[in-house]
């Protein structure tokens, strides 16, 4: 049996001991995705897609039930007051869970029509809110919806909260998927997971320049990934960006190359760094969660 970190470069030892292993935070869940470690609260989210339910974790507290139903929710973040969004796939919104627990729809359209399915949610320094919506929710009913799609692309769309404002900043991708900011913002990554649909079609991460903050430019192929698709991604404090993939977690410096693995017994969905160091790495499987400690700490804020 393989080991579960797996050395593909000297260079991801001082990011990982290659001794380490998998920890089982729960197990037993239908499809479990969009996990987020929420610092000052020292708690990890996650989401049970296809339980409809989301869970929370502690040190202290073990596993509890954070919210249910879920609107069959999948990728989750926090903004820049501790608040909680979650893109909602059979809802076809993102939804705000302020501190006092209240549940809010916020973002639930573009050029006055539904949205797909928000699959991942990050947020920039800035405050705005950045998030993908490909059409999971209207291919996979069972999980999402099944209804009508009325936009006429899968995009990734930028939010901002004090206007309102929504404006599309990739428009060309097949199944915009995870997201995940460089530490100092300056790169935006976007899987495509069109692959779960066609075994011809894309599974790499694209990187976008970002410009005067708020749009893209020079979209370019960052990594191709196997096997499977890359899904949910983080950046640790260096820039190597964590990609959650068919054979588990993917680690790939700044230039593209993909340095080390992290084996997990099933298809990984996501992923969050966390614990009061960010040195922990929370990882979604499957039906099951997991944790596996590291020697570097996730980006200062960790999406």
């Amino acid at each position: 049996m393989p080991d579960t970190v797996e050395v593909l470069h000297r260079s991801f030892r001082s990011l990982i001991d290659a001794k380490s292993e998998l920890t089982v935070i729960a197990s037993g869940m239908g499809f479990t995705e969009g996990c987020c470690y929420i610092p000052g609260r020292e708690i990890l989210i996650w989401s049970d897609i296809r339980g409809n339910r989301m869970h929370s974790w502690s040190e202290s507290d073990g596993v509890s039930i954070f919210r249910e139903p879920s609107g069959n929710s999948n990728g989750n973040t926090y903004d820049l007051e501790g608040r909680i969004l979650s893109c909602e796939t059979s809802g076809r919104r993102i939804t705000i869970t302020e501190l006092d627990g209240s549940v809010h729809p916020y973002i639930y359209q573009y050029g006055g029509r539904k949205l797909n399915s928000p699959n991942d949610v990050i947020v920039k320094s800035d405050g705005t809110i950045w998030f993908s919506d490909p059409d999971y929710g209207f291919l996979h009913p069972e999980l999402g919806h099944g209804q009508d799609l009325e936009q006429d692309a899968n995009r990734v769309y930028r939010f901002v909260p004090d206007t309102r404002r929504i404006t599309a900043v990739v428009s060309d991708m097949d199944k915009p998927n995870g997201l995940a900011f460089s530490p100092d913002e300056s790169i935006l990554y976007v899987s495509d997971t069109a692959r779960t649909h066609g075994e011809d079609r894309n599974h790499h991460v694209m990187a976008f320049d970002v410009v005067d903050g708020e749009r893209l430019e020079n979209g370019r192929i960052f990594a191709e990934v196997e096997p499977w698709v890359p899904d949910g991604m983080r950046t640790d404090e260096n820039g190597n960006l964590w990609v959650a993939a068919g054979d588990g977690v993917q680690c790939h410096n700044p230039e593209g190359r993909l340095i080390g693995k992290i084996r997990t017994p099933q298809v990984t969905a996501n992923l969050s760094f966390g614990g009061p160091d960010l040195k922990t790495l929370f990882i979604t499987s499957s039906g099951s969660v997991y944790s596996i400690p590291t020697r570097i700490a996730g980006a200062a804020r960790p999406r």
